[in-house]
């Protein structure tokens, strides 16, 4: 499924900071200095990106 837009317990916007993050990271930087480097403070907003999994193209052949 695609990345929520905001974060479930805060409400901040997390939807537009995850094609950076996921780029910067399967190119080998830690996840942790990436959601620094995008200003992510918050837990519970690091949690939505870094607790994603992308499965749009299990999902798809499904519908």
């Amino acid at each position: 499924m695609m990345i929520p837009v905001r974060c479930f317990t805060c409400g901040t916007v997390v939807g537009e900071y995850w094609d950076e993050y996921r780029r910067r990271t399967e190119e080998g930087e830690s996840p942790s200095d990436v959601l620094d480097d995008l200003g992510i403070e918050r837990a519970c907003c690091r949690r939505m990106l870094v607790s994603h999994k992308d499965l749009v193209d299990i999902v798809s052949p499904y519908q």
